[in-house]
């Protein structure tokens, strides 16, 4: 089966994604269905419940976890709690990458989570690669209407054929349209899921002026809610294994769901959604 195929497959799943704008209708995996331990020994730490995990940074390591399959399109999604009091130089990752089998031309979708100093808030990067290109638009950087260390908050990645969409609590912030202009710079080859924590010293906060203080550690990321929700693809034969689909018409087009779920703050959120459109307040750099 092409991946054609398994995309329409797909996208009949995800009306139902953007139709009733909540991840947690849908299933929610336990970390050993969906996840394997990818670094860190024991700081990484899976909760009694199966379905929570901590990431920990200490001065030894950091720490991470990696998707047991790759995907070609989904609807990707983790709750998130970042350590609190003095982060300055933590980076937590929650991101899609193929750059392990794609070195030179690799994808990669990134929430980057960057840390402060005490009494300044965490900043959210999200990253694009298309094909090991930056020209999509590598970085936004934004603050965040909450202070993502008090309480879990939903992070989310959807990724279809012609578009990409990163969500904080069901409210879109980031939105990328593949055009022609784009050529092979929008992301198109299967990746996998990766959450880390570790050292980003030398360039997180403030351009490095600031680094991690490990008295302060062991620093925490905990996780939750992990929703896995797209077309799994073999990782030697480009062969999907999703089903056939019967109706070609259920694939959600821009056109079709823009105006009733791309609008900022329509989708239904868990906290008010800001007044004004996300990245006018709330965007603080572009690069």
């Amino acid at each position: 089966m092409d991946f054609h195929l398994g995309f329409l497959v797909l996208c009949s799943v995800l009306v139902f994604v953007l139709a009733s704008g909540y991840s947690q209708n849908l299933p929610i995996v336990s970390f050993d269905e969906g996840y394997s331990h990818l670094f860190g020994d024991d700081n990484l730490m899976v909760l009694s419940d199966g379905k929570s995990v901590h990431l920990s940074l200490d001065q030894r390591t950091g720490s991470g976890f990696v998707s047991q399959d790759l995907y070609l399109h989904g609807f990707f999604s983790a709750s998130i709690k970042l350590p609190a009091d003095y982060t300055a130089g933590v980076v937590v990752a929650f991101y899609m990458s193929n750059g392990d089998k794609y070195e030179k031309n690799h994808d990669e979708l990134d929430f980057e989570f960057l840390g402060n100093i005490r009494g300044k808030d965490w900043r959210i990067q999200t990253n694009v690669y298309g094909n090991g290109s930056t020209s999509v638009g590598r970085e936004e950087r934004y603050g965040l209407w909450f202070d993502p260390s008090d309480d879990f908050h939903h992070y989310s990645i959807l990724w279809t054929e012609n578009l990409i969409i990163f969500y904080v609590d069901n409210i879109p912030i980031r939105e990328i349209k593949r055009t022609e202009a784009m050529g092979g710079d929008f992301p198109s080859k299967p990746m996998t899921l990766y959450a880390t924590i570790w050292d980003g010293s030398d360039w997180a906060t403030n351009g490095g002026k600031y680094r991690v203080n490990y008295k302060y550690s062991p620093y925490i990321a905990e996780f939750s809610n992990f929703v896995l929700h797209g077309c799994a693809v073999d990782p030697v034969e480009p062969l999907s294994k999703c089903d056939h689909a019967s109706n070609p018409e259920s694939i959600p087009t821009a056109q079709r769901f823009r105006p009733s779920y791309i609008r900022w703050g329509t989708s239904p959120p868990r906290e008010t959604p800001p007044p004004e459109p996300f990245k006018h307040r709330y965007l603080s750099y572009k690069g």
